[in-house]
């Protein structure tokens, strides 16, 4: 049985802090580059690096930002409203 109220379940979360932030960002932007280098990095290999680095980041950056760090978003509110409530 819950003893969540309606207002406790719908109270905003506070935005993460610039440390929580570094850590979401890099949690989502190292293994994306990793799989992105396992798996597009053989057919890029004899390119330019600038040109390299232009194709892996125009890859990585629409996962990491409208995939990846919006659900460690909800994750971390999750998580951060469950240490609020209380439990019995």
């Amino acid at each position: 049985m819950s003893t969540t109220t309606p207002a406790a379940a719908t109270q905003p979360v506070a935005a993460p802090s610039r440390h929580q932030l570094a850590l979401m960002i890099w949690l989502a932007v190292f293994p994306t580059l990793t799989v992105l280098n396992l798996t597009v990095g053989s057919l890029l290999r004899d390119t330019n690096t600038v040109l390299r680095t232009l194709v892996m980041a125009s890859i990585a950056v629409p996962i990491v930002v409208y995939l990846l760090l919006p659900r460690l978003h909800r994750a971390r509110a999750r998580l951060l409203s469950r240490q609020r409530t209380p439990h019995e």
